[in-house]
């Protein structure tokens, strides 16, 4: 007798087929059998729920043959039955499969939906992320057995003014003296992990350019006593009206400086000072520039005027001509060389400007024909060049002699001396320098003391910048605006396409378009005006300077000017990243080399808006030398009250630094790029906090 079961095609009782000789017997073991069979599958499948998920709960038995005595193989689909029974598994095995990509899939949405959410850091989704970086951030700080989450400090108010770096009590501790205490030395610990407060009348300062010509007298470190009793003939010129300075154009002192300027284009071999551009001058080092008068009225001749001076503890030149707007950071010729590439500007300036140039064996002489492009021109202005004066005084007469002698020995040319003001051009053939006479001045640097990008260097006793590739007489280079616009010779000295800078100028053409959509009305509204403020005159600007912390190939300057806006940039080459700096002067623009892990040479609220694209990926890839907290300070001490900071990078380093502006007390947001998901921008706004009478 041959009993065939086949697998039940749903739960319950299987389908039983009989042969005609079946008896009663076999029909009461076949039953019996059943029953024990049922009872076992729904003790089963009470006691794993999830098991017909898996499985037809029909456990193979000895029973479950085929016609040959083999076991019937479920995924065999040569019968119906089999097709069916596969198709049954199939469909489970789908079931189970979109049940666990739903809780995954829900899990993961959680995880990711402030991600992918859009608009400002105060919809839900976002403070769940922010309390997740914090969360994290808390856990990270904790594990180190201190909490550093807090809220960082105000600094006492003696440090209102406070320069890390520029210490005068320690360096002259350490041995410093005739000038050099007042050196950059950046110490261990010379930062402050405190937030600087403006002065006790601190004052948004007025708009461009009104703000050129009126600053108010709490915003710097000066008094009226001090304007009106000093010894500078430019100090007593200021009018001083309440609680403001003015240099506006009816004084004086403007008239002054325009007949200056005027009689500097004349000993030149110019008409005015209008045709600066024709004769290749764009860019202009002022040293020891007084209050910035000079390159203020530069300025509407498209002449950029750089000021540096050396560090004051009390009453700064570079203070004050930054709170009028104007390029400024400070700078020192007494022991190192300046953080500016070899052959970077047109003309260098010195009016009074405080500089020995004949001491120190002539290396400050030296140093300004490293930074002077072929064929550039210094100026300088001094009682020691009064003929009448140096006949009179034999030591004047000496050290005059040795200043004129030392620039021939450079290969300068003399090409006018009137009254107190003496111009030098500065050769543009090397083959100057091997027909000087034998032992006759400095010697030429060899390549290993050549150095194109000196940071803070020792002075060289040695004429530099004979082996760049830049050396280029001005008078050969594009005048501006045209020199903006490298062309592809100029631009494979760089190891750059011309295709690269033009897809680099089209992407930030968009991005200045976007800042300016996103933050008017907030600083770039058409009528940026105040309670009490006059109407500004055009063009109508809240923002006048702006650092760019990561200036690549100046992008962010030349969008600007494109868009006619009356704004300068300070662009900053890290000296941690691609060092782009020389091609950035050659295209008209200024810009300087430093290390942002230490403090950058200006006083504290110098910009109105600080811009960081790709830093923070920088700084990150150098194993995070200083941290992004000491950087997050350094921004604060240099941004003005109301300033504004856009940071843009990878998305997981903005979260992190989203968390660190609660610390800072800046209110921020974190704004979505449509155009690429893996980056973001953090906008944040510096508050105006008033310091409180003590």
């Amino acid at each position: 007798m041959v009993i065939k079961m086949s697998r039940p095609l749903h739960r319950g009782v299987p389908a039983i087929r009989v042969t005609s000789s079946s008896n009663g017997l076999l029909d009461s073991q076949v039953k019996e059998q059943i029953e024990k069979e049922e009872l076992d599958r729904n003790q089963s499948s009470h006691r794993f729920p999830f098991w017909s998920l898996f499985s037809d709960n029909s456990p193979l038995t000895k029973y479950d043959a085929t016609d040959n005595g083999f076991a019937s193989d479920p995924f065999i689909v040569g019968t119906p039955r089999s097709r069916h029974r596969l198709t049954i598994l199939l469909l489970k095995s789908s079931l189970v499969v979109i049940v666990i990509l739903a809780l995954t899939g829900s899990f993961w949405w959680t995880l990711s939906i402030s991600t992918s959410s859009r608009g400002h850091i105060f919809h839900s989704s976002r403070r769940l992320q922010e309390q997740l970086v914090s969360d994290l951030w808390d856990i990270g700080e904790l594990s180190f057995g201190t909490s550093r989450m807090k809220e960082i400090e105000f600094c006492p108010g003696e440090l209102e003014n406070y320069i890390p770096c520029f210490n005068v009590s320690e360096n002259l501790d350490s041995g410093f003296s005739d000038g050099n205490e007042y050196d950059r030395v950046c110490r261990q610990g010379s930062r402050q992990n405190c937030l600087v407060l403006p002065p006790m009348n601190y004052k948004i300062p007025l708009r461009w350019p009104t703000g050129r010509d009126i600053i108010w007298v709490a915003n710097v470190k000066i008094t009226g006593q001090e304007v009106f009793t000093s010894g500078s003939l430019t100090k007593r010129m200021m009018m001083l009206e309440e609680q403001q300075i003015s240099f506006r154009s009816a004084s004086l002192m403007f008239d002054g400086v325009e007949d200056y300027s005027h009689q500097i284009a004349e000993m030149i071999g110019l008409r005015n000072e209008s045709n600066f551009i024709q004769a290749g001058i764009r860019t202009i080092l002022d040293i020891g520039c007084g209050y910035g008068s000079f390159g203020a009225h530069l300025f509407s001749e498209q002449i950029l005027t750089i000021c540096i001076a050396n560090y004051e503890s009390s009453g700064s030149q570079v203070q004050l001509t930054l709170e009028r707007g104007l390029p400024a950071m400070i700078g020192s010729f007494s022991s190192k060389q300046l953080p500016y590439p070899s052959l970077s500007f047109d003309l260098l300036h010195c009016a009074r400007c405080g500089i020995d140039w004949d001491k120190n064996d002539g290396s400050f002489l030296i140093e300004v024909d490293r930074v002077l492009r072929p064929g550039g021109y210094f100026v300088w202005t001094s009682p020691l060049i009064n003929v009448q004066s140096s006949l009179r005084n034999k030591e004047k007469q000496k050290r005059w002699n040795f200043v004129r002698d030392f620039a021939e020995n450079l290969c300068w040319e003399l090409m006018s001396q009137q009254d107190e003001t003496v111009v030098w051009k500065k050769t543009s053939k090397k083959t100057c320098y091997n027909s000087r006479i034998s032992g006759s001045g400095p010697s030429i640097c060899s390549k290993v003391q050549d150095v194109e990008f000196p940071y803070y260097r020792p002075l060289q006793n040695c004429i530099g910048g004979m082996h760049s590739r830049r050396w280029v007489p001005i008078e050969e280079r594009a005048t501006w605006p045209s020199r903006s616009n490298l062309n592809p010779s100029e631009l494979a000295l760089y190891g750059l396409h011309l295709d690269e800078l033009n897809e680099d100028t089209a992407n930030y053409r968009i991005i200045v378009r976007n800042y300016w959509s996103l933050l008017s009305p907030l600083i770039f509204s058409d009528h940026p005006k105040r309670p009490g403020d006059e109407d500004p005159s055009p063009p109508y600007n809240m923002l006048r300077n702006v650092l760019d912390m990561n200036a690549r190939y100046g992008g962010l300057n030349a969008a600007l000017l494109e868009a006619r806006k009356s704004v300068w940039v300070m662009n900053v080459v890290p000296t941690t990243g691609p060092k782009y700096l020389p091609l950035i002067l050659d295209r008209g623009y200024f810009g300087v080399l430093h290390d942002w892990c230490e403090a950058f040479p200006t006083y504290p609220r110098t910009y109105d808006m600080v811009h960081a694209e790709g830093l923070l990926s920088l700084e990150s890839s150098q194993h995070w030398r200083c941290t992004m907290l000491d950087i997050f300070t350094e921004i604060d001490r240099m941004l003005r009250p109301e300033g504004w900071i856009i940071i843009r990078d990878a998305a997981l380093l903005i979260d992190s630094a989203r968390v660190l502006t609660r610390r800072l007390k800046w209110e921020a947001r974190v704004i979505e790029i449509e155009s690429n998901n893996d980056e973001r921008l953090l906008f944040c706004q510096k508050p105006f906090f008033k310091r409180q009478p003590s």
